[in-house]
Order: structure tokens, then sequence, then C-alpha cells
């Protein structure tokens, strides 16, 4: 259900753009909608807490507590990712205008040609690697800081150093996650973010233990 309303996000994303007659910003938004799926697992987390307690997986109780973190830290954590996202599209945009220039801009559905030529093949290589960083970013402040945040009563400041620390401690375990996140958000994406149905619930539960692993619980 959590993991419908983040491919319902995608979808709506890409219908403003292609209906705008904007398509261009379909190559910012579809490599920078990965950055969100943090936020999007925060359901999941509950759900796996839930199942690792051995409690009962209520729809209307699950969907309580989620409803019951806007009064927590979980908005503040929220924002930070928003802001995130929304500079990776801004800069991933300046990218795109300075190697293809204005008239590239007329219509890449119909011409994706010039996406792997030349400027266009320099631009999405510089366009991964900054990417790559905001993810990484993204990625170390909420491995563990979003699911602290689910599971104890602390600020979400500390919770972006908790996590911070626990990459810095694990960097080699840390980034293979990263990697592996990546890749299946990626290919998840691919079917027109289809695969994100099957994808999301997976990685929640598996960040979630991740995180009960790395905090020694």
């Amino acid at each position: 259900m959590f993991s419908a309303f983040y491919v319902l996000g995608g979808w709506a994303l890409a219908s403003v753009a292609l209906a705008s007659g904007q398509d261009w910003w379909l190559i910012p938004f579809i490599l920078g909608f990965p950055l969100i799926a943090p936020f999007a697992a925060t359901g999941l987390y509950e759900v796996s807490r839930r199942i690792e307690a051995g409690e009962a997986l209520d729809t209307a109780r699950i969907l309580r507590v989620v409803f019951e973190q806007r009064q927590r830290q979980i908005p503040s954590m929220a924002m930070v990712i928003l802001l995130l996202f929304m500079f990776w599209v801004f800069v991933a945009h300046t990218v795109f205008a300075l190697f293809m220039g204005v008239s590239a801009l007329t219509n890449i559905t119909s011409s994706p040609e010039v996406l792997f030529q030349g400027r266009g093949l320099v631009m999405l290589v510089l366009g991964t690697i900054i990417g790559g960083g905001f993810a990484a970013v993204l990625f170390t402040f909420t491995v563990v800081g979003l699911p602290l945040l689910m599971d104890r009563e602390v600020d979400f400041i500390t919770a972006i150093i908790t996590s911070c620390r626990a990459v810095a401690e694990n960097p080699g375990v840390m980034a293979a996650w990263a990697a592996l996140i990546a890749v299946w958000l990626f290919l998840a994406i691919l079917p027109g973010f289809l695969g994100l149905l099957i994808v999301l619930p997976v990685l929640g539960h598996a960040s979630w233990h991740v995180y009960r692993r790395v905090m020694g619980d």
C-alpha cells in the first residue's frame, strides 16, 4: 500500500512534465526520484517493527502510527529530504542546459538519441556522478536516521548525527548496501515505476533490519 502511493507519485510527476510540454524534466525527476524513497519507507518500517515484535498487522493501527508521526520529528526529516531533492532538480536542470543548450529542450521523448551523442553523453555521466553525490549524502542522513525516528523519541538532528556515525563506522557494509539500493530502485523505475510495488517493501523491510543490526538491538 505504501509503495503504491510512491508509484502514483512517480506517475504524477511524469504526467505533469509531459502535459506541460516540459518533458526534459523527466531526466532529473527520474534520476532524483529515488532520493525521496527513504521517506516513502516510513510506513514500511512500522510494518517491519510489528513483524519483528510479533504484533498484529492491523492496517488501521499502522496508518494511525504513521499519521501520528506528524507531531514528532519525521516532518523535519522530510523537509531535509525534500530540500535535497529540489536542489538536485535545480542542479540537474542547470547541467542539462549547460551541456545541451536551449535547442535540445524541444522533445527528448521523440529524439532520445540526443542524450547519447557527444555532449549529451558527457552530460549523462556528469549528472550521474552529481546525482550519486546527492544520493550518498541522503543515504548517510537517513539509513539509520529515519528508522531511528520511528523507533525512538529523538530529535532529527540527533538522528542524522547517529546515522552519519553509523556510516562512518561501517563504510564497507554501508557502501555495499547503498549500491544495492540504488541498483534495485533504478531497475524498479524502468517499467513505469511499477517495479517499486515489489522492491520498496523488500528494501524497507531489509533497511529496518540493517538499522537494528547497526544499533545493536
